[in-house]
């Protein structure tokens, strides 16, 4: 088969590294890529976002299944459009997608159908929205409805810090359109993991668990980011606790999505509160999530490919995956700054060195490119995902980290507690 994969982050780096290696898989494209991409697959310049770009890629190359990875083209509809000229692809229509492109849309999914998930209201006027701010008080959760590229939540502690998120969105427009809307719902206690099920729009097929680090700081400080580590398996995901999130949020989410008409197949990440009462819904992506699909890639057994085609197929019921025993963990690095503003193009170098020599890790480029005489340059945010597979999360820390320490990068800097829940529930 002739692949596109369609981002060019840390998550699409590490789908086009395990894609790579499946029999299945002829030729492999990325659009756009990045410079850890290009030693996996040919990169071509389109952006994941140039719907029009990538169909006429496809038409041209003879592409016979395509893997998007980032959220933005599957509510846009690229899903949707590669169907209607005839070609495969792994992910969600635009009407299903909406499970992450509105967070109203599925708090009045999970409503209508009973999946547990935080009370909540919607606003578009500032007026309003303070008002239920200061009837229910504090900490309480604002969200931007559309798609902000992770920067849209604001977990306030007070009352004054969610009426500011509140003029931030819907008086100052920080975030667009995203932001015309808002979620504001009940502050949930509990410890945070990351679900991940493969769907055809009827089985759903549960994936290895995770759990990411979203504060850009050590001890779990500072501002959310898009992620600044991961690790799977996740302990707080016990057997039961996996059985209850199918039982109770992910296959009635299947079944509401077919009886509304919208089914959905892809990936369905679960962002899940582990409450005193059980796991409840925080939200749906409608991908892989990153840098958690680093780690899970990391610990697969199986071809990834035929079960994205499985997938796509609606045959999910007959299929099943196998897992290494080991844990995986990463460590993204990310360019001083992140996630306020930060220079790009500065030299990244020992990224050959890092490893050392251990099979057991992989460095994941999120946000690199090419320099004019082939040096690897910094191009974003998250920059690196240095992963690490061994027997225990401990260990993966310590190789995870004893390859950071390879790189030679003054102007990146990492957490350097990732994986500090698991090692300390042990």
């Amino acid at each position: 088969m002739k692949v596109l994969v369609v981002g060019g982050g840390g998550r699409e780096h590490a789908l086009c590294w395990t894609i790579a290696a499946s029999p299945l898989c002829h030729k492999l494209f990325c659009a756009p890529g990045n410079a850890g991409i290009a030693e996996e697959a040919v990169c071509v310049p389109i952006a994941a976002d140039d719907i029009e770009g990538l169909l006429a890629f496809v038409q041209k190359e003879a592409i016979d299944y395509v893997v998007v990875g980032p959220e933005g083209p599957l509510v846009l509809g690229l899903v949707d459009r590669l169907a209607e000229i005839g070609v495969k692809s792994f992910g969600p229509s635009a009407a299903a997608a909406q499970l992450e492109g509105s967070k109203g849309f599925t708090k009045d999914l999970c409503a209508k159908y009973g999946i547990p998930t935080a009370a909540y209201a919607r606003f578009t006027d500032v007026a309003t929205a303070k008002a239920y701010v200061k009837a229910e008080g504090a900490p309480i959760v604002v969200k931007a409805d559309g798609l902000a590229a992770g920067k849209g939540v604001t977990v306030a502690m007070t009352e004054a810090e969610a009426l500011a998120a509140i003029d931030e969105a819907l008086a100052g427009g920080a975030f667009g359109a995203a932001g015309a809307e808002l979620v504001i719902e009940a502050f949930l206690e509990g410890e945070e993991a990351s679900f991940f099920a493969l769907v055809d729009g009827e089985t759903a097929l549960p994936l290895a668990t995770a759990q990411d680090h979203k504060r850009v700081y050590d001890g779990d400080q500072g501002p959310n980011t898009g992620g600044m580590g991961a690790y799977s398996p996740a302990p707080v995901m016990t057997q039961t606790l996996i059985d209850d999130t199918m039982d109770r949020i992910v296959r009635p989410t299947v079944a509401a999505m077919k009886a509304e008409g919208m089914p959905f197949k892809g990936v369905l990440y679960a962002g899940l509160m582990i409450t005193k009462d059980g796991p409840e819904l925080i939200e749906y992506n409608v991908r892989f999530g990153d840098p958690e699909c680093q780690v899970i890639l990391m610990r697969l057994m199986s071809d990834l490919l035929p079960a994205l085609i499985a997938s796509t197929d609606g045959v999910l019921s007959s299929f099943d995956l196998r897992w290494y025993p080991e844990a995986a963990l990463t460590v993204v690095l990310a360019a001083k700054g992140y996630p306020g503003s930060y220079e790009k193009d500065s030299v990244i170098r020992g990224l050959d060195l890092a490893p050392g020599n251990s099979d057991d890790v992989q460095v994941f480029h999120a946000g690199t490119k090419a320099g004019p005489d082939g040096e690897i340059l910094a191009n974003g945010g998250r920059v690196l995902n240095v992963t690490a597979m061994a027997p225990t999360i401990r260990q993966a820390q310590e190789l995870a980290y004893t390859a950071v320490d390879r790189i030679d990068w003054p102007q990146g800097f990492c957490r350097r507690d990732i994986g500090w829940r698991a090692i300390a529930r042990r």
